[in-house]
């Protein structure tokens, strides 16, 4: 990896997060049943999936796994210049009375997944919706809090944070693209000393 690439998460600890996240889904919701689980796509889903294979070892409940695409929810679409690229949303199933986790991967301003609650309300009215999301970087711009978090890291926010999976990328690691800016500030010292300045002594050359 470059020097501005920090590695937060490789195969093993992703899985291990997930295995977490998903026994405290079942502390909080010992009813199995009445999970449903919604995949934000493209990553999100395919967090989604894992963690239903997890449940169904565990359980041997089958949790059923619904895709969305929130392009057209966001509360910014019409301020970019660029149309979002619509893909398809699959939620086969009914979601009134059941408890929705919405999975993400990463959590950042909140809009995402304000974007996601609006779009989930549109298929019926759940008993509850809880988010899990495999990283949480801070920088939140609305009031929204996980309730499932695999790790929490600190980021300015011009970093990027990059989920890699096995799906698309052929292996599976979390990193953090420092910004230029970012790296910069750090190289500065925090306090250089000034030169002292020469004393007048008053006689001429």
């Amino acid at each position: 990896m470059s020097d501005n690439t920090q590695l937060i998460l490789n195969e093993k600890k992703i899985k291990r997060a997930l295995t977490r996240i998903a026994h405290e889904i079942l502390e909080q919701n010992p009813d199995a049943d009445s999970l449903v689980f919604i995949g934000v796509i493209t990553r999100g889903a395919i967090l989604a999936r894992r963690m239903a294979d997890i449940i169904k070892e565990l359980e041997g409940v089958e949790v059923p796994v619904g895709l969305m695409d929130i392009g057209l929810y966001r509360d910014d679409v019409h301020s970019s210049l660029d149309q979002p690229v619509v893909q398809r949303t699959d939620i086969l199933f009914s979601i009134v009375n059941r408890n929705v986790i919405l999975i993400d991967d990463v959590l950042f301003t909140g809009r995402t997944v304000r974007a996601a609650l609006d779009q989930i309300v549109d298929f019926g009215r759940p008993k509850t919706i809880q988010l899990a999301v495999l990283v949480d970087r801070g920088h939140r711009e609305l009031p929204i809090k996980a309730d499932y978090v695999g790790v929490n890291i600190p980021t300015a926010k011009e970093d990027k944070v990059v989920l890699e999976v096995t799906e698309k990328e052929d292996q599976d690691q979390v990193y953090v693209l420092r910004s230029k800016n970012q790296k910069d500030k750090e190289a500065i010292p925090k306090a250089a000393a000034k030169p002292a300045k020469k004393k007048a002594t008053g006689r001429k050359k």
